[in-house]
């Protein structure tokens, strides 16, 4: 319930949300200061972390690494493991500060997002190549990883302080007004494949809600969420506010989603452990006051829909893209292409005449390099199972080889001739595995896009407006792309979240989704 005039000034101040420039890596410079931030980030591995619970940091002895899937002898950093009792501890902390920090005024929680996002822009590429060393991430991928990361910041920071200036209609003899409050103490689970992207817009958007939180980052991605986190403290974020905790995918699954103090759990990563966490959020424990709330976004198993009218060369290269960017590892990422039969053939071939062009592979610490390794041992295995399965789904005619070398490399795999419900057609893979299928026509193909239970994003390729309309109401995705690839959402300008098993619509970098971190309360005053 803040003065709206200082509302409006801060607002005034900071100016409309703009996205964060992409980095232009054909410059001269540019290059060089990504090569830079490269060498200062190898200089800095091995590190030791701890935990760190109610702004005191906790040093263990039980530990696990970090490693580069290039090279999986290198050690990215050093985590503390926390078990139930530190858990519970971070809970705690967490509901401590809270009692503070709901109070502190909507200005001074979006001026913290603000500088934070000042301080990342600062270590831009620092950030980016943790992420290329620690998750495998070429140097775009990386960079647009963290141009998305300062989005998130700069855009909630704005969102929460025009929250405060929404105004109801008024009846004669009251003043009325609705004002949204914070909801208590979450859990913010985030996953490896956007490690600092996703951390930040999940823990950002609950914290300048007024919320506060126990950040438990991916046991793959600990590192970038640790870097993340310092910037916050270094922002002037109150302690006990963000609780950084590593250890195991239980103590997230259990602990923190059982605990009565946990009000909501923000979870980002399969379906099988979102759908596990929404059923134990789902009981409530004893001294438990409230019905806790889940913002879950699970995966997906998006296509790329072509018909006979679309450009075939821009639906090879949006296909090429979709698939194979970040090694398939998106929960966008288009892992089936659907062709009307009429061009099947003819795209077929124009996908596998540009793949070798595009998937160049090797070390994503070099420039030149567009496909790394996968980000895992279990990842590598996983992929390659499906692969081995492709092989009897399909005519697999493209890659589809593990490389013998150091690293989690694997050939991008591209299938042709996919039955729509084959198991590579419909499970999610989550790696460079592509599903060629053959459409009757255009509606079937849609129809076939509609096929699996997810519904996250999916892009179509026509040049009849009329079909284009159609796909605009019958193709049922989150979000859904014209003429373009599936994968590259921009916050604020495309609000991303899926339907069905792909989660509950949470828009992040959209307009409702602080929403999600606060609850609404309505007073009516007599004058």
């Amino acid at each position: 319930m803040q003065d709206r005039q200082t509302v409006q000034a801060m607002l005034a101040q900071i100016g409309e949300f703009k996205t964060e420039l992409l980095t232009d890596f054909s410059q001269p410079d540019n290059a060089a200061a990504f090569e830079a931030a490269l060498v200062k980030v190898r200089g800095q591995f091995g590190q030791k972390h701890p935990l760190v619970i109610g702004g005191k940091e906790i040093w263990l002895d039980d530990t696990f690494d970090s490693t580069n899937p290039s090279h999986p002898d290198q050690v990215v950093g050093v985590f503390s493991k926390a078990g139930k009792e530190l858990a519970e501890q971070a809970i705690e902390a967490a509901a401590a500060a809270f009692e503070t920090w709901r109070r502190t005024p909507v200005p001074s929680r979006a001026a913290i997002l603000v500088k934070t996002a000042a301080l990342m822009r600062a270590r831009k590429h620092e950030c980016s190549a943790w992420m290329v060393y620690e998750e495998g991430k070429n140097w775009v991928e990386a960079d647009a990883d963290t141009a998305e990361a300062i989005d998130f910041l700069e855009y909630y920071a704005r969102q929460m302080l025009k929250l405060e200036l929404v105004e109801v209609y008024q009846t004669p003899g009251e003043r009325d007004t609705l004002h949204y409050i914070p909801l208590g103490v979450g859990a913010v689970i985030p996953p490896w494949n956007f490690p600092l992207a996703i951390t930040v817009g999940m823990s950002s958007g609950a914290i300048v809600a007024g919320n506060a939180i126990v950040l438990k980052p991916a046991s793959d991605a600990p590192k970038i969420a640790w870097v993340y986190f310092q910037l916050l403290r270094e922002a002037g974020l109150p302690d006990g506010v963000c609780n950084y905790l590593t250890g195991p995918g239980a103590l997230a699954g259990e602990t923190l989603v059982d605990h009565p103090k946990t009000r909501f759990i923000a979870f980002t990563g399969s379906k099988e452990v979102g759908l596990r966490i929404h059923e134990r959020a789902a009981k409530p424990q004893a001294g438990q006051p409230w019905i806790k709330r889940t913002i879950l976004e699970m995966g997906g198993k998006d296509a790329v829909v072509v018909d006979e009218t679309a450009d075939l060369d821009a639906a090879a290269k949006g296909i090429l893209v979709s698939a194979f960017g970040f090694q398939g590892q998106k929960c966008s990422a288009g892992s089936r292409a659907i062709i009307v039969a009429d061009v099947y053939d003819a795209l077929v071939e124009k996908i596998v005449a540009q793949a070798p062009q595009l998937l160049t592979i090797g070390d994503p610490d070099q420039r030149k390099h567009y496909i790394g390794p996968v980000v895992s041992k279990n990842q590598y295995r996983t992929v390659l199972n499906y692969i081995e399965i492709g092989k009897g789904e399909g005519r697999l005619i493209y890659g589809g080889k593990a490389l013998e070398r150091d690293g989690y490399f694997i050939e991008p795999a591209i299938f042709a001739d996919v039955a729509p419900d084959a198991r590579i057609a419909q499970e999610e893979i989550f790696g460079p595995v592509l599903a060629l299928i053959k459409a009757d026509d255009w509606k079937h193909a849609i129809n076939i896009a509609n096929s699996t239970e997810f519904g996250l994003t999916g892009a179509y390729y026509s040049a009849i407006p009329e079909r284009i309309e159609y796909a605009k109401k019958e193709f049922f995705v989150g979000n859904l792309y014209i003429n373009r690839k599936c994968t590259g959402a921009l916050v604020g300008i495309h609000p991303f979240g899926g339907f069905n098993m792909s989660g509950t619509d949470s828009k992040a970098g959209g307009p409702d989704y602080l929403l999600l971190f606060t609850q609404a309360k309505s007073i009516g005053e007599k004058i």
